[in-house]
């Protein structure tokens, strides 16, 4: 690996899906590495055995693929490295920078009590730091790190500046347990510099942690990454986010028919900025980020500006890829598979159905004079449109549409002829036309649907409505 590459890493629990939250994080190290040339790696951090699932995994990779953020390499299981943590963990005890504590959980809490009660820290400070060997009992005992009593530790943090946290603070955490498993700080620091990386990019819930773990660097002589503790996201309260503000999981905005384009846009300006800027590309995207445009402040989830930049995206999307991405949630909302036809027409009406729509539901409704088939179950709008003046006036187009050019300008002149025969404005026929065509008091224009169907399909409607 070039020494100068930069390494970045998502690393969730596998106890439940893709929390918006880790969304956010994994993108923000994907932006970050992927702009550099560098490489972006996924490890499963499934050491708590009796939450971590397999279902969780997969829910984390299909959000994960969803969202288009492909990593380098195999999944990498924190579980299954714990041998090599465990090997950390005696070379520590080797080097003199962590030493077995044998005392037992009530002698830990006996000292937390007296502590407390001579109004004294509660950080426990086990008798077995610094004891002669040859007096170690046979019996099981945790490893500890042997943090400093004195002095400060600094995190030089590209997100939250300098962070001093004073080593009376820190306690000698437990590395090892008596049972020979790793914890959770020891297997993070080990994963992280086994597998290169330069820039850890998390959550700054984690930033009390880097202390402990830049010791464990400290110790064990290697390089501390660059740390980025990115501020969580809130909800438009202000309070932290939850479930009452709304979906938390990747694969629920999925399933509420947000192109994967606008969910990446949209995470990535939740607590970065480039200047003013709103709507932008994954190029742009990968072009712009970087940790100084990070906001030390936590980022309010506003479905709203969601809104706004998905019909944005969905405007500007290639009509092939809103049709795929439109098919993709489709499948996952257990919607029925277009068929030939209702594809065909799909993708024949997007040019003006795709600039209307900010998503796919939207979509599917704005589309249904193309995804309906006679015969077409009306409104309680179209009903009342299709009246016996309006369905002889129907009758009378048909056989006027049977000849000529099939284009907008003809369509035009046919139809406002016809208005103006009856003494009309066009907008009294739209009403009972918009009804045959689509079923629908609210569509696209009739012109749009006319040349969308064709002529068969739009005569073939005429006549089934004005019977």
């Amino acid at each position: 690996m070039n020494s100068d590459q930069v390494v970045t890493r998502f690393a969730p629990s596998p106890t439940g899906y893709l929390h918006i939250g880790g969304a956010r994080t994994a993108l923000f190290n994907w932006l970050y590495a992927r702009g550099r040339g560098g490489k972006f790696l996924l490890r499963i951090e499934d050491t708590d055995r009796a939450r971590s699932t397999p279902e969780a995994t997969e829910a984390i990779l299909k959000g994960m693929d969803w969202l288009g953020l492909d990593h380098d390499g195999e999944v990498i299981s924190q579980f299954e490295r714990a041998d090599r943590h465990a090997e950390v963990a005696h070379e520590m005890l080797a080097n003199g920078h962590a030493y077995k504590c044998y005392a037992t959980q009530d002698e830990i809490q006996a000292f937390r009590e007296q502590a407390k009660a001579e109004g004294k820290s509660t950080l426990y400070q086990s008798p077995w730091r610094d004891a002669d060997p040859s007096s170690h009992p046979d019996a099981p005992y945790v490893v500890r790190l042997k943090a400093p009593r004195e002095g400060i530790t600094v995190i030089e943090d590209a997100v939250q500046g300098t962070v001093k946290i004073r080593n009376d603070q820190l306690d000698d955490m437990i590395c090892l347990r008596s049972d020979g498993t790793p914890t959770y700080m020891l297997a993070v620091v080990v994963d992280d510099h086994d597998m290169g990386v330069t820039h850890a990019i998390r959550g700054d819930d984690h930033l009390n942690n880097a202390a402990r773990q830049t010791l464990v660097y400290q110790a064990m002589g290697w390089v501390v990454p660059v740390w980025a503790h990115i501020p969580l996201i809130h909800g438009p309260d202000g309070k932290k986010l939850s479930k009452r503000h709304g979906a938390l999981g990747v694969e629920e905005y999925q399933a509420m028919g947000y192109p994967a384009q606008a969910m990446r846009n949209y995470l990535a300006r939740l607590g970065w900025s480039h200047g003013d800027d709103e709507f932008f590309s994954d190029a742009q995207a990968l072009e712009w980020f970087d940790l100084k445009g990070i906001g030390k402040s936590p980022a309010r989830f506003d479905f709203k500006k969601l809104d706004n930049l998905s019909g944005q995206h969905m405007a500007a999307m290639e009509d092939k890829a809103v049709l795929t991405a439109y098919e993709e949630f489709r499948s996952v909302t257990g919607e029925n598979v277009l068929q030939p036809q209702q594809r065909d027409l799909l993708s024949r009406a997007l040019y003006v159905l795709k600039s209307s729509a900010k998503t796919f539901p939207q979509l599917t409704e704005k589309a249904h004079f193309v995804l309906a088939s006679r015969p077409l179950e009306r409104d309680e709008k179209a009903d009342k449109a299709l009246d016996d003046v309006s369905r002889s006036i129907l009758k009378e187009l048909t056989p006027q549409l049977q000849n000529g050019s099939w284009d907008r300008n003809t369509l035009e002149g046919v139809l406002n002829g016809l208005a103006e025969a009856h003494g009309l404005k066009f907008g009294k026929l739209a009403a009972p036309l918009r009804a045959a065509l689509a079923g629908r008091a609210v569509t696209p224009s009739v012109f749009d649907m006319m040349l969308v169907l064709g002529r068969e399909e739009t005569i073939a409607r005429l006549e089934e409505a004005s019977l």
